[in-house]
């Protein structure tokens, strides 16, 4: 077993699964960059360990992740353009984006609320497991911020594109029941139970570390998204984020 910590998240590896908690609960594991590139170098270390199989994410509190630090949006509206604004929300998208590329299958452990960029980050996963009682919501219009990160093929590609335009641009929020309904997540349980379930399937992929990581690489570029890509659209939609933003602190 190992177990690596810094200020805001936390690594442990045991049996082939590394575990990524994010631990600022005082603010319900809102990112901030510098969270955000601790999160990343986690997960440059799972990936770095061949004994790693499956990775899971989770969020200490009563919440997985409240989206974007309130304070950073906050900065990053007064000029978005401007160098540190700009590298600071790009560490951000970096985070769910990295989660997205790790080598290994990845499964979001989902308690609480997930709101905006949380909710991206749960998408980001291969698999979701969540709370019955969870709070999935987009989010980025009722804060007055159009979607950032690819939002929308992220969402799209797991809901279709019905679902999505219900939560991402109507605000409808989803429990753990109607999450599987529509095909975001596979399964839900009790809060008590989301992380030994999280962690009993990521142990049965890790079994063989080797396998693992190519049969994830080749799931992903077998099944999508068939439309604009990520990264395309993670690019189309930062304009628009960054005009809200500048919208937003007038």
């Amino acid at each position: 077993m190992s177990d690596t910590s810094s200020t805001e998240v936390l690594l442990e590896v045991d049996e082939g699964v590394a575990v990524v908690t994010l631990n600022a609960p005082q603010r319900r594991n809102a990112l901030t960059p510098a969270m955000a590139a601790e999160f990343v170098a986690a997960l440059d270390e799972a990936d770095a360990r061949p004994e790693v199989g499956a990775v899971v994410v989770r969020g200490v509190g009563r919440s997985f992740c409240a989206g974007g630090d309130v304070q950073t949006l906050t900065d990053a509206g007064r000029d978005p353009a401007a160098p540190g604004a700009y590298a600071g929300m790009g560490a951000i998208y970096d985070s769910f984006y990295r989660l997205g590329q790790v080598r290994t299958p990845t499964i979001a452990a989902v308690r609480g609320s997930a709101v905006g960029a949380g909710m991206n980050l749960l998408l980001a996963a291969d698999l979701r497991i969540v709370a019955r009682d969870a709070r999935l919501l987009c989010g980025f219009l009722k804060r007055g911020l159009h979607p950032g990160g690819g939002h929308f093929v992220l969402l799209s590609r797991l809901v279709g594109r019905e679902a999505a335009a219900a939560m991402a641009l109507f605000g409808e929020e989803v429990d753990g029941a109607r999450a599987v309904e529509l095909g975001l997540a596979w399964e839900t349980v009790d809060d008590a139970a989301v992380e030994d379930r999280a962690r009993e399937l990521a142990v049965r992929v890790a079994a063989d570390p080797e396998l693992a990581r190519v049969a994830a690489a080749n799931f992903r570029t077998e099944t999508g998204p068939p439309q604009v890509s990520w990264e395309v659209a993670t690019q189309f939609e930062r304009p628009a984020q960054m005009w809200s933003m500048r919208r937003s602190a007038d």
